[in-house]
């Protein structure tokens, strides 16, 4: 059994690998930087082991999170 460690805002990695096991190519990295904050939000409060509260998030932290998804989904097209 693996132990993955909670997740919590400012694990934007952790956070954007997520993201991509969910929505996989779903979302290009235009489409990515179209998401509503308050859609990309509610994502990331759905992450099993996700562990910060939603009132703990600001801009700055779901600008991080969209930037390292498109990392992420780049990461993924080679």
């Amino acid at each position: 059994m693996n132990f993955e460690p909670p997740i919590h805002w400012n694990d934007y990695e952790d956070i954007a690998m997520k993201l991509y096991e969910r929505f996989g190519n779903d979302f290009t990295e235009s489409k990515i930087y179209r998401i509503r904050f308050t859609d990309l939000h509610k994502w990331v409060l759905e992450i099993p082991n996700f562990s910060g509260k939603a009132d703990e998030s600001n801009e700055g932290h779901l600008e991080m999170i969209q930037s390292s998804w498109v990392y992420e989904w780049r990461d993924n097209q080679k």
